[in-house]
């Protein structure tokens, strides 16, 4: 495997364990060859110890501090930023909750290289996460099976060979240089949420491919579904919910619906308020569309 430079981008907040073991599987990776990995991660005023442990111990890793405010989507932000102004050959998201196994990078710079030589040119790669304890899939690629659904997204799983998808959670993903630079860095119209598969479909629409690498890359817990489509809470709890940055501000899914579907953009706007008025109807669809999905895949 020939050399290459990465750039590890990452962003963190107050839970300084989940962080070091990132690190930690990040610095145990089974790498051949020269693999030069630099990390950039992004505190986001954490008080719990996060930056003087880091210090200690990964010396090597550029912290760079911010506050509170900027979040998943402002701290990768951040580190992209920083990073873009050397000559990397990869930069790689990788969310701090996620703990990479033993030979993840040599799996995705495989997997870039194998389908660039395919393809004759650059692509994304997006590594799978499982949970921990079940071992199910929890993040990774995505396909759009319908076109006249297109935020409709269903999961990859990985299989024992590379899989196309149309765009992707920011997890664990793999852009080449050549890629950055076309599509930019994340949005600033999205603070917490959707950056990631805004990120993707961006790409796409310039033309490039994006694929999920074969079997896993690391372990990941789900998070919980939004708070703001919990039928238990009050109407007015889940419309607070709903306008924080962990939640999904109306404002940044405008942004996201006005880019990708144009002037249908009214529709999913109004779709989003039918949502959190209705959680009960949204979750009902929502088994109605895996049932869908499976008798598709049977």
């Amino acid at each position: 495997m020939e050399s290459s430079r990465i750039a590890v981008l990452m962003t963190c907040h107050n839970r300084k364990d989940t962080t070091l073991s990132c690190l930690q599987g990040l610095f145990e990776q089974l790498l051949v060859n020269d693999i030069d990995v630099r990390v950039y991660l992004v505190d986001a005023g954490s008080i719990d110890g996060t930056v003087e442990a880091v210090r200690k111990q990964f010396p090597e890793v550029n912290v760079i501090l911010r506050d509170n405010s900027v979040f998943w989507g402002g701290g990768m932000r951040v580190a992209f930023e920083e990073a873009i102004k050397y000559p990397y050959d990869y930069y790689l998201w990788l969310n701090d909750d996620t703990k990479l196994l033993p030979e993840a990078i040599k799996t995705l710079l495989q997997t870039v290289r194998e389908i660039s030589e395919k393809e004759r040119r650059d692509c994304i790669v997006v590594g799978s996460t499982r949970d921990p304890q079940n071992g199910l899939r929890t993040y990774g690629g995505m396909v759009r099976p319908n076109r006249w659904r297109p935020f409709l997204f269903h999961p990859v799983e990985p299989s024992d060979r590379p899989q196309p998808c149309d765009t992707m959670n920011g997890n664990c993903v793999l852009i080449p240089r050549s890629i950055a630079l076309s599509v930019g860095n994340i949005s600033p119209e999205f603070t917490h949420v959707i950056g990631d598969i805004d990120y993707g479909l961006r790409a796409r629409a310039l033309g490039f491919s994006i694929w999920c690498a074969p079997g896993f890359v690391g372990l990941c817990a789900r998070n919980r579904r939004p708070r703001w489509t919990d039928p238990n809470l009050p109407l007015r709890e889940r419309l607070k919910i709903l306008h924080t940055p962990k939640g999904l501000p109306p404002r940044e899914w405008v942004a996201f619906v006005r880019r990708h579907v144009g002037r249908c953009w009214l529709l999913y706007w109004l779709k989003l308020q039918m949502r959190v008025l209705f959680p009960k109807l949204w979750i009902w669809l929502g088994k109605q569309n895996m049932q869908e999905k499976e008798e598709d895949e049977g």
